[in-house]
């Protein structure tokens, strides 16, 4: 991480960019407690382009609340570099009061406490607002989601995304690009992708037979704003077929590609490009890689893996900008763009606080007109929480530890398995938990429960083979997610070792044995990438589960011990 001071001596003297961040204006309000919509929305315009940052917005159309990681490691030269900076250390790097609503925003810490003091976050209809806002003062300013948009939520699951296609309609964006999306099926991406109003973009969705770039995806598209021409880039999440199922959407393969993005650079550029903008859905540590080695790159908007950052980083003479997830925040980035140079920006994180947020009357309506079939399903309760209950971090939440606890018990299994995936919104201790919260936190096209024998050697393999997805020191060979979730089996995990050295210790925890690699154990789990899958859905398991508890509380445990960090 490079200091605001060292950023600005840094780049001035390589290239005369200048930058700065409005987050320390709002971090002193915040700290003061004295946050209104205007103090949020504050920004000194700037040069002569704007853009507006959405990502990984996860289908949550309404306020929810969101607890950032606990633990979220980087290995190799990302350790202890921003996003793997958590906690009191984040505070301290960014000078973050505590208990201060900067402090809910961007951190874990006391988290139930200042959430009940400061409320619910996100909601489209405020980020309308925020957009609205932004565009009063800059008319022309892009509007750029990096995707995970129409996955997530019970009424996404049920339209095949169309509610979160009609509600970003009316958003206007500029351009998206894609990850959860195609787990619609590459039949129902093309149908929505063809009546979108704005640009689909990936350079690197090609098409699988020909390995080409496929054509229903542009690689990118030219704006003209602010007197500056502007190519905006996609980026798709490069692992797709790997980290979920290719057989979803067979025809299309996707990568990270490097050359070919120099190629698109270079491309742009030679069509007159005055700035380059890469709307990426790589992850942050991908994202950095890539602004090495790929020339040319102004702007990265970065996705997938959801940090929430109150100031860029710079790689080289490319800003990289990181806006949070599930609707919570959004990014403005003004730039003085001239004579064909980025010359500086100023550039704002802005937390949705949905309590100082005004809705958007039109946004509200468009949202809950597609709710409005679903609401009665949606709300009904199915139990309580006396836990806070949470998804966020590399090693089990606490809303992991319930869906475990969940198939053991209703598959009747010795271990339990689910996927290390970073969406979900959190409840609080003492909220009713309704059938919407167990879909937040479920929803997907292949949420099938299966149950099924593995060997002990098997069950160490697959925790290897993840281990090995999360803690490579490369990040280009980082696919996504985080460590899968485990119930019932404890372990030792060393990041700092190579692949096939990371996982021991594994231990059957009701009988307290070692896990035998030559025994067999019924092992249940959800969201296999395998075709054909059987069992229940997930969600059902989970409301069945729920529904014998009626009140539910999630221990603290230390099933998993990490070392090497």
């Amino acid at each position: 991480m490079i200091s605001r001071r060292d950023f600005l001596q840094v780049s001035m003297a390589a290239s005369a960019l200048y930058g700065a961040s409005g987050f320390g204006n709002w971090a002193r309000l915040a700290a003061q407690q004295k946050l209104t919509q205007d103090q949020l929305l504050q920004f000194d315009t700037f040069g002569n382009v704007s853009l507006i940052h959405i990502t990984d917005i996860h289908a949550q159309l309404k306020p929810i609340y969101f607890r950032e990681p606990e633990i979220n490691l980087g290995v190799g030269g990302a350790k202890g570099q921003v996003p793997h900076v958590t906690g009191a250390d984040f505070r301290k790097m960014y000078g973050i009061n505590d208990g201060s609503p900067t402090a809910y925003a961007l951190t874990y810490n006391d988290f139930t406490s200042l959430a009940q003091a400061y409320g619910k976050v996100g909601g489209l209809d405020r980020v309308a607002t925020v957009i609205n806002s932004i565009r009063a003062e800059r008319p022309d300013a892009l509007l750029l989601d990096g995707g995970d948009t129409w996955h997530g939520s019970y009424t996404c699951y049920h339209t095949e995304g169309q509610d979160m296609v009609n509600v970003m309609n009316a958003l206007k964006p500029d351009a998206m690009t894609f990850h959860w999306e195609f787990t619609l099926g590459g039949d129902r991406v093309r149908e929505i992708v063809q009546d979108l109003p704005f640009a689909a973009l990936g350079a690197n969705i090609y098409d699988a037979e020909w390995d080409e770039p496929a054509e229903d995806f542009a690689p990118y598209k030219m704006f003209e704003r602010g007197g500056v021409k502007i190519a905006v880039i996609g980026q798709a999440f490069p692992y797709m077929p790997i980290a979920n199922p290719r057989w979803m959407f067979p025809e299309y393969s996707f990568g990270i590609r490097d050359e070919r993005m120099q190629e698109v650079v270079d491309e742009v550029k030679a069509e007159g490009a005055e700035l380059v903008v890469l709307l990426s859905h790589n992850g942050f540590d991908v994202d950095k890689k890539m602004a090495s080695r790929v020339k040319g790159i102004d702007v990265i908007l970065s996705g997938h893996t959801h940090d929430a950052l109150p100031e860029p980083i710079l790689v080289g003479e490319t800003i990289i900008i990181a806006s949070g997830s599930n609707g919570k925040f959004v990014s403005r980035v003004d730039l003085d763009v001239r004579d064909g140079r980025m010359m500086g920006f100023r550039h704002k994180l802005i937390p949705i606080f949905s309590d100082v947020i005004e809705p958007d009357k039109a946004v509200t309506a468009v949202i809950d007109e597609q709710r409005a079939p679903h609401e009665t399903a949606m709300s009904e309760v199915i139990g309580k929480t006396d836990s806070l209950l949470y998804r966020r971090g590399n090693f089990n939440g606490t809303w992991d530890d319930l869906i475990c606890d969940a198939l053991l018990s209703e598959r009747d299994a010795d271990i339990a398995m689910s996927p290390g995936v970073r969406w979900g919104p959190s409840i609080l201790p003492g909220q009713d938990i309704t059938r919407e919260d167990i879909w937040n936190v479920t929803s997907m096209t292949y949420g099938q429960a299966y149950r099924t024998e593995m060997t002990g050697e098997f069950i160490g393999v697959i925790m290897e083979d993840v281990a090995d997805n999360l803690f490579n020191t490369d990040p280009y060979y980082q696919q996504g997610g985080d460590m899968v979730r485990i119930g019932g089996m404890g372990y030792k995990i060393d990041v700092s070792k190579p692949q096939g050295e990371r996982i021991s210790e594994m231990t059957l925890l009701k009988t307290g044995e070692r896990i035998d690699p030559a025994k067999t154990y019924q092992v249940a789990g959800w969201a296999s990438v395998n075709e054909g899958t059987e069992g229940p859905q997930i969600w059902d398991v989970v409301e069945a589960h729920i529904k014998k508890m009626g009140t539910v509380t999630v221990n603290p445990h230390d099933n998993v011990k990490v070392v090497g960090a």
